[in-house]
């Protein structure tokens, strides 16, 4: 009964919260990194990458516009993502 009933329902709800879920812990790791929390100095990271234009952000401000865009563009992908998997897998929309 749980294979056939249960596990079909919830699997796409299961699969929306997990993609709601990546741009929360993509902000999370960014921000620690921001912070200097993150993954160590040599290694890339968009929260390095905008720590390290913020510094200089008087003398070079364009520095700081590609890491934030990106992070923005990531983001904000991957919530159109969740938001087209939600509108595919709910069934109250298929009937509009």
């Amino acid at each position: 009964m749980i294979f056939k009933e249960i596990l079909p329902n919830i699997f796409g709800q299961l699969i929306i919260m997990s993609m709601f879920s990546i741009p929360n812990a993509i902000f999370t790791e960014a921000f620690l990194a921001f912070i200097g929390l993150g993954v160590p100095a040599p290694l890339a990271s968009l929260g390095s990458l905008i720590s390290d234009a913020f510094k200089s952000f008087t003398t070079h401000p364009y520095m700081i516009i590609s890491p934030v865009i990106v992070l923005a563009v990531i983001m904000l992908s991957f919530n159109m993502l969740a938001d087209g998997l939600r509108d595919a897998f709910d069934p109250k929309m298929k009937e509009m």
